[in-house]
């Protein structure tokens, strides 16, 4: 659904971003927004570990930005996106020391419920995580 007007620019997004506490102690900033997606990145934090054998994520920490990624995405192109009705994230290899990056992209914008897709990154550039969730707007 690339191709879609932006409404919200990076420093506004951000500003929106930065009013909840918890998203200013996960450290999300947002690096890119277009038309065509959302990138937000997330310093690693040793907090986040919940396996000290593995030095990996816990798998909220990734389930969470999955869905600030796609709501962001979704608040980017002026939907009002209010909250998560439905998420869905799949595990593809465990998150280690290192920057997570998410990009989202919108799936459908509707009246009801709209839909965004997102991916996690590690810092070498392989898929993580990767999700979809529906919002309520």
């Amino acid at each position: 659904m690339s191709g879609l007007p932006m409404v919200l620019d990076r420093a506004r997004l951000q500003e929106l971003l930065d009013i909840a506490p918890f998203h200013q102690w996960l450290g999300l900033k947002i690096q890119s927004c277009s038309e065509d997606g959302l990138e937000l990145t997330m310093p690693w934090r040793e907090e986040i570990v919940s396996n000290p054998v593995l030095g990996s994520a816990h798998g909220g920490v990734l389930a969470a930005l999955i869905d600030l990624t796609g709501l962001y995405t979704l608040l980017m192109l002026g939907t009002r996106a209010k909250a998560t009705a439905d998420l869905r994230v799949d595990y593809h290899r465990p998150a280690t020391v290192g920057p997570l990056v998410a990009r989202g992209q919108v799936i459908k914008i509707g009246r009801q419920i709209s839909v965004a897709e997102a991916r996690i990154f590690g810092p070498d550039e392989k898929l993580l995580a990767s999700g979809r969730g529906a919002y309520v707007c």
